[in-house]
């Protein structure tokens, strides 16, 4: 849950998707976060199941070689923080009294065990302290993930010689860099379009009030195109980038076959404004929707 972009030791970042590992390490220099190395390649989907890597060998031997041979740039250390995908974690915020250490705790892990859908000794569970409010209250976030996903992350650095640094939820690391780049004073929903699903989260400069995952990505969108158009994936591709859902002569072909992938999408982040705006209090609404992520390219 540390900020990673300043930090008093260098740290890269490795994210581990369905298919493809990615690494980036960012220095503050003279003041600014600069990009000082990065790279991504891919491993067998088969290699990781629900979260968990399966096959050691094949992600560690992806990995030395994208570190060794196909890195851009430099990387000047051996702490690394994973991100592990939204889709296998969980982050509320709760309401709770103003508890101290221990007491906090107990308190964390009973409410979190009656709001999250899977036995709390089967996770890790982590937690910052926001906000103070009235009548002696106190907001705490809390972050959970199956133990056997993160334990294979470790495992795996272990293999590969790193240093754990931090692991946490990929998009708490996207709102952390959305936050920096775009300014804090908006509360943003974030949508990170991948390739077999869409992770979003609500985010007010702070803290990460709501998370969710659609089931909607940006490969089943090539394929829908490809079909209602009878093209190959390949050209389907190219018009999904090139002309998107603007208009066009095939606009209307185009909509008609995006449209039961699109519709989950919205109905997912429906749902989550219905949620967030139910709980904000007065003058805290949404204000923009920022899209990004390997789905979310468009050729201008």
């Amino acid at each position: 849950m540390a900020n990673l972009l300043y930090t008093d030791k260098p740290v890269f970042g490795l994210d581990i998707g369905r298919s493809s590992i990615k690494i980036m390490q960012i220095n503050e220099i003279n003041g600014k976060s600069i990009v000082t190395g990065y790279g991504n390649t891919h491993f067998k989907p088969e290699s990781l199941n629900r979260g968990v890597i399966q096959d050691f060998e094949d992600l560690a031997s992806a990995t030395h070689e994208l570190l060794t041979k196909q890195f851009v740039g430099s990387l000047s250390t051996k702490r690394v923080s994973f991100s592990v995908p939204n889709e296998y974690s969980f982050s509320r915020v709760l309401v709770l009294p103003t508890l101290q250490g221990k007491t906090l705790r107990e308190a964390i892990l009973a409410e979190a065990g009656r709001t999250i859908p899977v036995k709390i000794e089967d996770l890790y569970v982590d937690y910052t302290i926001g906000s103070t409010l009235e009548n002696n209250m106190q907001e705490i976030q809390i972050v959970a993930t199956p133990k056997d996903i993160i334990d294979s992350y470790m495992t795996l650095a272990d293999i590969l010689g790193l240093e754990v640094a931090a692991i946490e939820p990929n998009i708490s690391s996207v709102s952390r860099i959305v936050t920096h780049a775009e300014g804090d004073d908006i509360i943003t929903m974030i949508i990170d379009l991948g390739s077999t699903a869409a992770d979003l989260a609500i985010y007010d400069g702070s803290t990460i009030r709501i998370t969710g995952t659609a089931d909607c990505g940006s490969e089943d969108i090539t394929r829908l195109i490809a079909s209602k158009l009878s093209v190959s994936s390949t050209q389907a591709h190219t018009i999904k980038t090139r002309y998107g859902i603007e208009p066009s002569k095939k606009q209307a072909e185009i909509m008609d076959a995006v449209k039961p992938e699109l519709d989950k999408l919205i109905t997912e982040i429906r749902k989550m404004i219905r949620y967030y705006d139910e709980r904000a209090s007065e003058g805290s609404e949404l204000g923009q929707i920022i899209v990004l992520g390997g789905g979310a390219t468009y050729q201008a």
